[in-house]
């Protein structure tokens, strides 16, 4: 029931959820074409950033409002989304002052799109279940052009009962939504998820950087990997070495997001007493690229330390 591979239900969708206020909190870069997204399905959306150039750029949109605050969202709309950048900013705009905690009343459903640790997920569900409010956690996967296009992988956590209600709207939203279990499950799952990314970058880079030094033709290595039927193969390796090759570092996902991924990752294997010796490898990887300035390009950009190392 609960995996959508298709849009063919928004017009049913929209139906089902039109007396449902919908605000957003959070407007970079993927949070802006979302609630545009909202507002294209025919939804009234009431937004809040700090940023005033994509407030503006939000409400150039005739079905899209400015609110002065997370709190002034929440008191709008039913259905509140947010997709901001780490714990610290979750934590400060849910719970504190003029957050969205103070503005949500009984009956309402909070939805969390960022990428955080989901012990704050659930301190979240819990303080806010004690005045009726039920808190949902949607872990993205996906970067800008799928947040553009609407087709965002969502992976998602709470009471069942709340994600059903907000299912027609992941639905406009994103390509493929997945129940995962009870609060926090959809961010664990998101951060196991980020684990394999962020070595799989770095494998990339290290054997893009291994073709370069023995004289291999990546395009010929590129075909065999990708068409081939080995076990090398993966979207990534399809997607980012052409961008790679070409010097395309421009961000689809930027580097800093990515090391702050995988810290959660080895933040919650802690928790667990699992040990991540590769995952920590990457993260070194991934400091170093972003101690040398390289965190705002996009995580590909590993592959400038191996570079920088073969050429110091």
């Amino acid at each position: 029931m609960f995996s959508k591979t298709n849009k063919d239900s928004h017009e049913s969708d929209q139906g089902r959820t039109e007396m449902m206020r919908t605000g957003f909190v959070g407007l970079g870069a993927m949070g802006l074409p979302m609630a545009l997204n909202l507002a294209n399905a025919g939804h009234d959306v009431i937004v809040h950033d700090i940023n005033p150039a994509s407030l503006e750029k939000a409400c150039a949109h005739d079905r899209i409002e400015a609110a002065s605050s997370p709190a002034d969202v929440a008191r709008g709309a039913d259905v509140i989304f947010s997709c901001l950048p780490d714990n610290a900013v979750v934590e400060a705009t849910y719970l504190g002052e003029g957050g969205i905690g103070q503005g949500v009343d009984a009956g309402k459903i909070t939805v969390d799109c960022s990428t955080i640790s989901p012990a704050v997920t659930r301190a979240v569900a819990k303080e806010f279940a004690t005045s009726g409010v039920h808190h949902v956690d949607a872990a993205m996967l996906g970067s800008v052009p799928q947040a553009t296009s609407g087709e965002i992988g969502f992976v998602v956590g709470g009471e069942r009962a709340a994600v059903d209600r907000v299912e027609p709207l992941l639905d406009i939203l994103g390509r493929f939504v997945k129940y995962a279990g009870p609060s926090g499950a959809g961010h664990q799952i998101k951060l196991v998820h980020q684990t394999l990314v962020a070595i799989n970058a770095v494998a990339v880079a290290e054997t893009m950087a291994l073709c370069e030094a023995t004289g291999t033709d990546l395009d010929c290595f590129y075909d065999v990997v990708c068409n081939a039927g080995g076990f090398a193969y993966s979207r990534y390796f399809e997607n980012r070495v052409p961008r790679m090759r070409d010097g395309d570092f421009s961000a689809l996902f930027m580097l800093r997001f990515m090391l702050k991924d995988a810290r959660l990752a080895s933040g919650l294997a802690g928790e667990s007493g699992s040990s991540v010796p590769v995952l920590a490898q990457a993260i070194a990887l991934l400091e170093n690229a972003d101690a040398a300035g390289w965190g705002d390009e996009d995580f590909s950009a590993v592959a400038h330390v191996y570079d920088r190392a073969a050429n110091p």
